[in-house]
C-alpha cells in the first residue's frame, strides 16, 4: 500500500514537471520581484535558465559596484586631529534656562543641597551639565585642564543664575579646579580640593573627553595613547576617587559618565576607531561599577550622547559641510542634537527620582542608533 502510494506521487510529481506554466507573460514579470535573482532565458537554448544574482553583489570583486555599501563605510580621507587650546570655541553658558518656576514636578528631582563634580565642566557638554546641576540646586565643582576657563566659567554660571532668579535666597557655589584626568596624583590633588573647599561630594559627572578622525592604519600612537587615558583611564580614576570617598563617609551617591552613541555602533563616514573602543569602554565601566557598589548605595549611569552642535562641532562643521548632511541624513530626527538636551538626562539619573536606576546607559540620539 505504501508502496502503490509513493508511485502516485512520483507519478503526479513528473506530470507536473512537464505540464506548461498557467501564467501568462505579464504574470511572470510581475512575479520576478519576489525571486532572490533574476531569472533569464537564454535566446538560442529557452530550456536553460541563468542566475543573474550575482551580477548584483560586489562580493569577491574588488572594484565592482563601488556604489554599493558607500554610506554605511568609513572615509579615510577624512582626517581631523582634536584642535589645540588656542584653537578652540569661545562659549558661554546657556540663557534663559536656569529662573524659578512654579509648574508642578516632582521634587525628588532637585539637587538642592548636593555637591557635583562634573569633569570637562568648563566648555562643551560639560559645560552645560555643570549647568544643570546649578539649576537644580546643586553646588558644583568644575574641573577641567585649562584652568583659566574653568574659572571664567564658575563665574559666569553664578552670574547667570542670579540674573535669571534675582532675589534668590541662595546662590549655588561653583568652584573651578585644575585635573590632569589621566594623572592618578593630579586627580587625587584635585578631590582633596574640592572636598576642601565644599566638604563633601555626592555626585559626579565624567564628561572629560575628545574625539578625532583618522584612520586606524595612520592614528598616531601617541595620540591613541592621549585619547585613551583622557577618555578611559580619566573616568575611572575620577570614579574610583569618588566612590572611595563615598564609602568612607558611608553615604550614597550616583555618578554618570559620558559615553557615546559611538561605544555601541560604528559612526560613518569618519574613521575613528579608538574613540569608539574608548567609549565602550566606559560604557562597560558604568555597567561593572554599578554592580560593584551596589551595596554601598552607589548609582552608576551612563548617558550616550549622539551627534551634539556643540561650539567645537559647529567649528568642524563649517570647515567640512558634507559631513553635516552626511550625520543628518542619518537621524530619524532628522536634526543634531543641541548639548541643553542633555540636561534633563544628567538631572534625572543623578537625582533621587532614578534612585533604582543603575547600569542604564541612557541614549540621546535623536534615534540614530535604532537604524
Amino acid at each position: 500500500m505504501i508502496k502503490s502510494s509513493l508511485l502516485r506521487q512520483v507519478s503526479r510529481a513528473s506530470a507536473t514537471a512537464v505540464r506548461p506554466p498557467t501564467y501568462t507573460a505579464a504574470s511572470r514579470v510581475a512575479c520576478r520581484g519576489f525571486s532572490n535573482g533574476t531569472i533569464v532565458k537564454d535566446q538560442h537554448d529557452p530550456s536553460r535558465i541563468e542566475d543573474k544574482h550575482d551580477e548584483y553583489s560586489t562580493a569577491g570583486k574588488p572594484g565592482a559596484f563601488e556604489h554599493e555599501g558607500q554610506f554605511s563605510r568609513t572615509d579615510k580621507t577624512i582626517k581631523i586631529p582634536h584642535p589645540e587650546e588656542e584653537d578652540m570655541p569661545v562659549q558661554k553658558p546657556v540663557q534663559g534656562r536656569g529662573g524659578f518656576h512654579f509648574k508642578r514636578t516632582l521634587a525628588s528631582f532637585s539637587l538642592e543641597d548636593r555637591v557635583g563634580v562634573v569633569t570637562g565642566g568648563a566648555r562643551g557638554l560639560g559645560l552645560v551639565m555643570s549647568q544643570a546641576l546649578v539649576v537644580s540646586g546643586a553646588d558644583v565643582a568644575i574641573v577641567d585642564l585649562n584652568r583659566e576657563e574653568a574659572f571664567k566659567q564658575a563665574e559666569l554660571l553664578m552670574e547667570t543664575f542670579r540674573n535669571e532668579n534675582p532675589g534668590a535666597e541662595k546662590v549655588p557655589k561653583v568652584t573651578a579646579h585644575y585635573a590632569d584626568v589621566a594623572d592618578p596624583e593630579s586627580v587625587n590633588s584635585c578631590l582633596a580640593d574640592i572636598v576642601k573647599d565644599h566638604g563633601q561630594i555626592d555626585h559626579l559627572v565624567t564628561s572629560a573627553g575628545f574625539t578625532e578622525n583618522f584612520d586606524a592604519i595612520e592614528y598616531p600612537y601617541d595620540r591613541i595613547k592621549k585619547l585613551w587615558g583622557v577618555n578611559v583611564d580619566g573616568t575611572y580614576l575620577f570614579a574610583t576617587g569618588v566612590a572611595r570617598h563615598l564609602m568612607e563617609r558611608k553615604s550614597p551617591g550616583s555618578i554618570v559618565m559620558i559615553g557615546s552613541m559611538s561605544g555601541s555602533i560604528v559612526n560613518v563616514p569618519q574613521p575613528q576607531a579608538p574613540y569608539n573602543a574608548a567609549k565602550a569602554a566606559v560604557r562597560h565601566l558604568a555597567s561593572s561599577f554599578a554592580v560593584e557598589w551596589a551595596h554601598a548605595g552607589i548609582r552608576v549611569n551612563c548617558i550616550s550622547p549622539g551627534y551634539m552642535l556643540t561650539a567645537l562641532t559647529k567649528k568642524i562643521l563649517d570647515e567640512n559641510p558634507e559631513l553635516a548632511q552626511k550625520w543628518t541624513s542619518l537621524i530619524p530626527q532628522g536634526k543634531m542634537g543641541r548639548p541643553e538636551d542633555l540636561m534633563g538626562a544628567v538631572t534625572y539619573l543623578l537625582s533621587d527620582a532614578a534612585g533604582y536606576v543603575t547600569g542604564a546607559d541612557l541614549r540621546v540620539d535623536g534615534g540614530y542608533t535604532l537604524t
